[in-house]
């Protein structure tokens, strides 16, 4: 047993999330190959369940291969603002863990039990109570993986999944993380991996039995010392509860073209839709709107627009969208392959505190938002659709 270890790192994270999330909502799905995504020849996979990874398909993996590895894939639609609903709830059941809550991604974050649990067998048993409260209240699960750092706890999460709980402590290192592939360290991406393997450094053990000087030779002083000290299990950085995001985006590949004025306004509308719902739900406005517009030859055009005042309503992102595409992205009547619209330069919403002399509009604009929030969060997200957006 380890006794009081320097920090006691949880790290979660959401067994196949966007799959699972819609096998529950439809029990018909259970045991099914399921892929999220668009099946047409330019779509991508953005997730699936187990049942059809165990026949090779792999996230962002070109749909007709996927579809090709698995004929009989239940394939559907992203549903991310159904997705990012769950994930706020579950963010919720963490807070109840520990006030030292980082999340790295939609379906993953780490958690801070130091103090909180007195050495890595009890983080062991947070861990279990933690997994257990998420499948009794939400109805997924979860791999969590516990460790005195946050790069061992990933890993450790990442060792039997799906629905995992894995404790590694540093005396493991040797038998449990000197095994694992190089492309397993932060920092190892497919250019960095390519030459390490060509020098025969193709496993993490094999980063520290390297000397020093080859291994610079290769990767730089900085990213080797980087790469050596994560090899021996070693990693300083704390969890960072309070990261506030940079920016907030919404994007969408088509299977067609957008070829028409009302397709591509109609595609603005709902982009722009989504990224001020994410707005009102993260408590920000933003004040810069940046649109990015691809046709099918790939040109893609990345254009941003600053607002005269912060928000956190769709109309006025819609607006500035508008604007640049017409006077700032030249299409010349060719079809729109990929259409994007984000947020940046955010700051607190500073609800109750509305300026002296508010636009009577914009106030009513922002009450009708909020009160479809309401309506939405209760009955889901369908359940208040503007008219132009309906199927």
């Amino acid at each position: 047993m380890d006794r009081s270890p320097d920090r006691i790192i949880l790290h979660l994270d959401m067994d196949a999330f966007f799959a699972s999330i819609e096998v529950r909502d439809d029990p018909r799905l259970a045991g099914r190959p399921v892929i999220i995504g668009h099946p047409g020849p330019r779509g991508v996979v953005a997730t699936c369940s187990y049942e059809a990874r165990r026949f090779g398909v792999r996230s962002a993996m070109p749909s007709v291969t996927a579809a090709r590895l698995c004929p009989d894939a239940v394939w559907l639609p992203s549903r991310i603002s159904s997705y990012t609903d769950e994930t706020a709830r579950i963010r919720g059941i963490l807070d109840d863990v520990s006030p030292l809550v980082e999340p790295l991604s939609i379906d993953e974050a780490f958690v801070d039990l130091t103090g909180l649990a007195s050495d890595l067998d009890a983080g062991m048993e947070t861990a279990r109570s933690l997994k257990r409260r998420i499948l009794d209240e939400r109805r997924l699960s979860a791999s969590v993986g516990v460790a005195p750092n946050k790069f061992l706890a990933k890993v450790a999460s990442d060792l039997e999944k799906p629905d995992g709980r894995t404790r590694l402590a540093v005396a493991d290192v040797p038998t449990k993380l000197w095994p694992l592939p190089v492309e397993r360290l932060w920092g190892v991406g497919p250019r960095t991996a390519q030459p390490l393997r060509g020098a025969g450094i193709d496993t993490i053990g094999a980063v520290l039995r390297a000397p020093r000087d080859r291994l610079a030779a290769i990767v730089g002083e900085r990213l080797a010392s980087h790469l050596r000290a994560l090899a021996a299990g070693e990693d300083d950085r704390p969890v960072e509860p309070d990261r506030e995001a940079k920016s907030i985006s919404e994007e969408r590949t088509y299977a067609q073209d957008l070829t028409t004025e009302d397709a591509i306004d109609r595609e603005l509308l709902a982009r722009a839709e989504g990224v001020a719902r994410q707005l009102r739900r993260e408590g920000l406005v933003a004040r810069t709107v940046r649109l990015k517009v691809r046709i099918a030859d790939f040109t893609t055009w990345i254009r941003a627009h600053t607002l005269p005042e912060a928000t956190d309503l769709a109309e006025p992102l819609l607006a500035a969208a508008r604007e640049i595409l017409r006077s700032r992205t030249p299409l010349g009547g060719r079809g729109v392959r990929l259409l994007g619209l984000g947020v940046s330069n955010l700051e607190p919403a500073r609800h109750g505190q509305s300026a002296l002399f508010e636009d009577p509009d914009v106030a009513r604009a922002r009450r009708a938002a909020r009160a479809a929030d309401l309506v939405r969060d209760k009955l889901g997200e369908r359940a208040v659709v503007r008219a132009r957006l309906l199927e």
